[in-house]
C-alpha cells in the first residue's frame, strides 16, 4: 500500500521553522514513494488557536511549494479528502466515540481527583525525589464510590490505563527504541472534565481514522511515542512506523526557540530569502544527499528524498549559510523573474523613506549583472543600490575622507577627479572601461594609491562605503548625476574649511 503521512500543526502561532522542516521531509518522503501528504490541523487550543494563524500556516506551505493532496484549502473553508474534516475541533464526534470505546472496555475510567489533590500529590513526591505521576487514586473506584463523586458536583476526567511493560519500536532514524511504561507518568488524561479531548488522544484518534501509515515528527515527540503506540493498541489499530527527526539547534546548540533565533517562516520570506532557497536549506537541515551537491530544487529533493540519509544529532540553524545558499539561487534566476522579486521590497523601501522612488523595470535591467550577483536577499536592495533612486545623497564628512587622507587632500582629490571626468569623458560615452584608465592616471600622478581616491568618489556619490563596483555604479548614476553628487561632495568639505 502506498504512504500516507501527515503534518499536523496548530494554529497558535505563524508557522515555524520546525515545523516547515517536519512538513517537508512528510511531503518529499510521500512525493518519492508515490504516497499521500495530509495536512490537518490541531486547533483544540481554543483559547489561542486562530484564524490568522491558521491563514499564515497555509500561506506559508503554499509558498514554499509543499502542496497537500488532503486537508484545508484556505483559512475557515472548506477540507478536501476522504476522510474530511480535517480540523480537529470539527472531529469531535470521533473522539467522544472513540473514549467510550475506551471506558466501556475499562481500558480507561473517569478521574475526579481535584487540582489541589494532584499538587499535594505533586510536592509529596518532589519532596521524596520521586518524579512526577499519577498515584492511581480514582483508578479502582466502585461504581457507587463514582456516583458518590459525581453526586458531590465533581465532573470525571478521563485517565487512560498504562499497562505495565515496556514498549519498543524500530525507528526509521533512530533504530530500536525501548522504553518503560513505568517511566511515563502513570495513567494519563486523555479528556479533560469539561469533555475536551487532549493532545496525545486525538492525534492517535485522527491518525488512525485516516490511516496513517508513517508518522515522520520531530525528536521531541520520542518520549509521547510509547503513549501513542498504547493507544494505537487499545483502539484496535495498527500501529504505524515511526521516524523521529533531529531537532533544529540554535548555533549554541540549544533548541531553536523565538527567544534566541529568528522562527517565523513569514519573517524569512519579509527580509526577501526566496522559496527556492528556503526549501533548500531546510532540506539539509537534518538530511544529506550522500554527495557533495547542495544545490537542489524541490523537485530534486523529491526525487531523491530518504529517511536513511536523516541524522541523528542535532541541526545547527546557520544564518550565514542560509543566506550564502539564498544569493546561490538569486543568480539562478532570469531576470525578468529577479525584477518581479524585487518590486515589492523597492516599494517598501520607497514607502519607508529609504528611496524616493521605485526604478522601472527598463532602470533595472542594465543593473540586472551587478546586482544579481551581489544580493544576499531581496530585501538588501536598498543598501546595495538604494544610492541610484534617491534625489540627495546624505555624505557623512567623517566617512568621506579616507583613513590615510585628511580634509584638504580629499578635497583636492574630488575636484582633481571632478575635472578629469568632464575632461577625459565625453557626455555621449560615459562608460565604465572609459571611466577607469583616467582615474588610475590620476591617483598615479599624484601620488595617491587608488584605492583611496576610488573610496572618496564613492563616498562622494553614493553615501556608502560598500557599494556595486565603483564605475558601475557611476555608469549607472549617469554623467550628470555623478557631477551634481560630486559637487556637492566638494561644498560639504569646503563648507568644513569655512566652519574652521
Amino acid at each position: 500500500m502506498a504512504p500516507r503521512v501527515r503534518i499536523a500543526p496548530s494554529p497558535t502561532g505563524p508557522l515555524h521553522i520546525g515545523t516547515a522542516r517536519t512538513a517537508l521531509f512528510n511531503y518529499l518522503f510521500a512525493r518519492r514513494q508515490a504516497g499521500t501528504f495530509v495536512l490537518r490541523l490541531e486547533d483544540t487550543d481554543v483559547a489561542r488557536s486562530t484564524v490568522a494563524f491558521e491563514a499564515d500556516i497555509l500561506e506559508q506551505l503554499h509558498w514554499l511549494g509543499i502542496a497537500w493532496d488532503e486537508g484545508p484549502d484556505a483559512a475557515g473553508g472548506d477540507d478536501r479528502g476522504p476522510y474530511a474534516p480535517y480540523r480537529q475541533m470539527q472531529r469531535r464526534e470521533h473522539y467522544d466515540e472513540a473514549a467510550r470505546g475506551l471506558l466501556e472496555r475499562d481500558q480507561a475510567y473517569p478521574c475526579y481527583c481535584t487540582p489541589e489533590e494532584l499538587e499535594a500529590d505533586r510536592k509529596a513526591q518532589e519532596a521524596a525525589h520521586e518524579p512526577p505521576r499519577y498515584v492511581g487514586r480514582c483508578a479502582n473506584l466502585t461504581p457507587e464510590e463514582r456516583e458518590a463523586r459525581e453526586a458531590e458536583s465533581r465532573r470525571g476526567a478521563i485517565r487512560f490505563r498504562v499497562p505495565a511493560g515496556r514498549i519498543a519500536w524500530d525507528d526509521l532514524v533512530r533504530g530500536d527504541v525501548e522504553i518503560d511504561t513505568a517511566n511515563i507518568g502513570g495513567d494519563f488524561v486523555i479528556v479533560r472534565s469539561d469533555g475536551t479531548p487532549l493532545y496525545h488522544f486525538v492525534v492517535v484518534v485522527d491518525d488512525a481514522a485516516m490511516e496513517m501509515s508513517h508518522i515522520i515528527r520531530g525528536e521531541d515527540h520520542i518520549s509521547n511515542t510509547p503513549k501513542h503506540i498504547l493507544l494505537f493498541r487499545a483502539l484496535g489499530h495498527e500501529v504505524p512506523a515511526f521516524a523521529h527527526l533531529p531537532l533544529i539547534l540554535n548555533p549554541d546548540r540549544t533548541k531553536m526557540s523565538k527567544r534566541k533565533s529568528q522562527t517565523a517562516i513569514a519573517d524569512y520570506r519579509a527580509q526577501g530569502f526566496i522559496e527556492e532557497a528556503v526549501v533548500n536549506y531546510l532540506a539539509l537541515l537534518g538530511w544529506s544527499t550522500g554527495t557533495e551537491e547542495e544545490i537542489l530544487s524541490l523537485d530534486e529533493l523529491a526525487g531523491r528524498f530518504d529517511l536513511e540519509h536523516v541524522q541523528k544529532g542535532g541541526a545547527v540553524f546557520d544564518r550565514e549559510r542560509l543566506e550564502w545558499l539564498n544569493g546561490q539561487w538569486i543568480r539562478r534566476l532570469e531576470a525578468e523573474d529577479l525584477i518581479e522579486r524585487l518590486q515589492p521590497f523597492l516599494e517598501a523601501d520607497r514607502d519607508a523613506g529609504r528611496i524616493d522612488r521605485v526604478p522601472t523595470p527598463e532602470e533595472l535591467r542594465p543593473l540586472f549583472p551587478i546586482i544579481q550577483e551581489r544580493l544576499p536577499t531581496l530585501g538588501a536592495i536598498g543598501d546595495l543600490a538604494g544610492f541610484l533612486w534617491v534625489d540627495d545623497v546624505s555624505v557623512d564628512p567623517a566617512t568621506l575622507v579616507p583613513k590615510r587622507w585628511d580634509r584638504d587632500t580629499t578635497l583636492a582629490a574630488l575636484r582633481a577627479a571632478r575635472e578629469t571626468i568632464v575632461e577625459s569623458i565625453g557626455p555621449v560615452t560615459f562608460e565604465a572601461d572609459e571611466l577607469e584608465p583616467p582615474l588610475r592616471a590620476l591617483a598615479e600622478e599624484r601620488g595617491w594609491k587608488a584605492g583611496d581616491l576610488f573610496m572618496a568618489i564613492r563616498v562622494a556619490v553614493t553615501g556608502r562605503t560598500a557599494t556595486p563596483p565603483l564605475f558601475d555604479s557611476l555608469v549607472a548614476l549617469g554623467r550628470e548625476r555623478t557631477l551634481a553628487r560630486l559637487d556637492a561632495a566638494i561644498a560639504t568639505l569646503e563648507g568644513l574649511e569655512d566652519a574652521a
